[in-house]
């Protein structure tokens, strides 16, 4: 088409636990497993056994990785210490280890609460500060192996007029911080950051946008599930949120997302689904080889 831009080459395949991720074939989509009992979403658990059942339904519904969390990260909200973290997550991860095979990341800005979720079995780092938090963070990575996603948030930071300019900047930081600790950038993944201190208008100017942050070589992920700002738009509380959220994950794997963060799996999977086979391209299964 005359006047498009070209499409961003696609990052390179990311081995994470047992799978490889081979990006711009298909979007992938992570389940979100929340323990906590102050969850934004109202969506926590704190029972192992139930949070490893929820980690099976998730992954029958479609899931291809599931990410896992125990201090909420909602505006607002009341950190805790390194202890009650894990205390709160350990348990879980050794129920939802023994219960699911699929890639697991573990959601932290601890060194120590990462460090010790990898011994019991996590495959990768869900890191809300983008290392830009603890600075042990990048060296454990380095000295695992394993891939990290990284966060740009923008709580506390002054807005430097440009949304995707403050991301990128956010975002430039923490893969610096990790390649001079020896982290290659094929082992990382980006997420801007929607809802991490933002107004309503920019998150989704961020989502309008979104194409520009692949210019970065790396995997791009989005988690707008159940967001406030869908709330503002929409009027809806959080439970009713799915159909907001599935305009966005449409939106954004049409914008280059290349794994979608979400509560609702079984309706959202469908969504990337169909996103896919109009943005990648689909062919019936009795044409394909």
């Amino acid at each position: 088409m005359a006047g498009a831009p070209s499409p961003s080459p696609s990052p390179s395949p990311l081995a994470i636990g047992r799978a490889t991720l081979a990006f711009g074939l298909r979007t992938y989509v992570m389940g979100i497993l929340n323990v906590t009992p102050d969850s934004f979403s109202g969506d926590g658990l704190t029972d192992p056994d139930a949070v490893a059942a929820h980690a099976e339904a998730l992954v029958a519904a479609g899931a291809d990785l599931l990410d896992l969390g125990a201090e909420s990260t909602r505006p607002g909200y009341a950190g805790i210490d390194e202890e009650e973290e894990w205390g709160r997550l350990g348990p879980a991860l050794r129920a939802v280890r023994r219960a699911v095979a699929v890639p697991l990341t573990v959601d932290t800005t601890k060194r120590a609460v990462a460090e010790r979720a990898f011994d019991e079995g996590a495959d990768g780092l869900n890191d809300v500060l983008g290392l830009l938090g603890d600075p042990g963070l990048a060296e454990l990575l380095a000295r695992s192996g394993k891939p990290a996603v990284l966060m740009h948030n923008q709580r506390g930071r002054a807005f430097g007029g440009d949304v995707i300019g403050d991301i990128r900047a956010g975002l430039e930081a923490g893969i610096a911080i990790a390649e001079r600790a020896g982290v290659p950038r094929a082992r990382l993944v980006v997420d801007p950051g929607f809802g991490f201190g933002w107004e309503p208008e920019q998150n989704l100017e961020m989502l309008r946008r979104l194409r520009e942050l692949k210019a970065l070589g790396c995997a791009l992920l989005v988690g707008t599930s159940r967001k406030s700002t869908l709330g503002r738009v929409l009027g809806r509380p959080e439970r009713e949120r799915l159909w907001g959220t599935a305009a966005t994950v449409a939106l954004a794997i049409a914008g280059g997302a290349d794994i979608v963060r979400v509560h609702d799996v079984a309706e959202l999977a469908q969504v990337a689904r169909m996103a896919d086979a109009v943005v990648r391209g689909w062919r019936p299964p009795e044409a394909r080889p």
